[in-house]
């Protein structure tokens, strides 16, 4: 016959195991989606290291347009301090939404500045305006796929923590809801085309 306190120890010693494994794999899914929001600062800070170069070579030619300038060099500092806001912890679920509201600011700046550039003819025949244009392009590219690869790893976390038996030990050890980095509505606006 088995004493009451070895059953009692052996229980206490699989249930520790059990808590243990889904914390480290909570831990390790939440390091994977700090990891892929890492590789969209990458991509972030690019794209604000283009910016002023598009804003010193079209000052020449857009003189009546400062405000569109100004606006476009306004919303690069604000997402700029809000990525690095995000970038210092990216599980904090609101310096995630002000990150998406700040991008949402400044993708709406960079549409009006090329609408703005469309009034230019030689300012758009302009070789290093084509570049940082081109450049700029291949960048956005590059975050949204990013952004594919963070809402996925996020997705991958977020379910791994709320399905049972992992929810019931996940808030009370400080794993927090992580936050998708959704599309702005501009972005999920259809494109129209005139002729």
């Amino acid at each position: 016959m088995i004493p009451g306190w070895a059953i009692a120890l052996i229980i206490a010693v699989v249930l520790g195991f059990f808590i243990a494994a889904i914390y480290n794999k909570l831990v390790a899914l939440r390091n994977r989606f700090k990891n892929a929001f890492a590789q969209i600062d990458v991509q972030l800070k690019r794209r604000y290291d283009l910016i002023p170069n598009l804003v010193e070579t079209a000052k020449g030619y857009m003189d009546h347009e400062k405000e569109t300038l100004v606006k476009l060099t306004e919303a690069r500092s604000g997402a700029m301090d809000a990525n690095k806001n995000a970038a210092a912890n990216p599980s904090d679920p609101d310096a995630m939404k002000v990150l998406v509201q700040a991008e949402n600011g400044l993708m709406k700046a960079l549409g009006g500045f090329r609408m703005t550039m469309e009034a230019y003819p030689d300012l758009k025949a302009n070789q290093t305006m084509a570049t940082l244009m081109e450049e700029l392009t291949s960048t956005e590219n590059k975050i949204a796929f990013s952004r594919q690869a963070y809402n996925d790893a996020v997705t991958v976390y977020n379910t791994s923590r709320e399905t049972f038996p992992n929810v019931l030990i996940s808030n009370p050890l400080g794993f927090k809801e992580a936050v998708l980095l959704e599309a702005a509505e501009e972005e999920r606006e259809a494109v129209k085309v005139k002729f």
